[in-house]
């Protein structure tokens, strides 16, 4: 498979990096989490995250064939 050339797509607009994006909100999610459940285990969060992760970046590969 070959890298993306660039971010920018055929109408001059910047296209959306569907896995940093997803992957931040997570992020940003599981620290609220953490911050306002300061009693939950860790490895209860853990294949949350992961999970997380997986979601986001099967929806980045489907992005990505779509915009092709």
């Amino acid at each position: 498979m070959r890298p993306e050339t660039g971010r920018i797509d055929r109408n001059g607009r910047h296209r959306t990096d569907w896995m940093a994006l997803l992957s931040g909100l997570l992020f940003v999610a599981a620290g609220i989490v953490f911050i306002s459940r300061p009693g939950i285990e860790p490895l209860i969060m853990l294949p949350l995250i992961l999970g997380g992760l997986g979601l986001a970046g099967l929806v980045s590969i489907l992005a990505r064939a779509f915009r092709r």
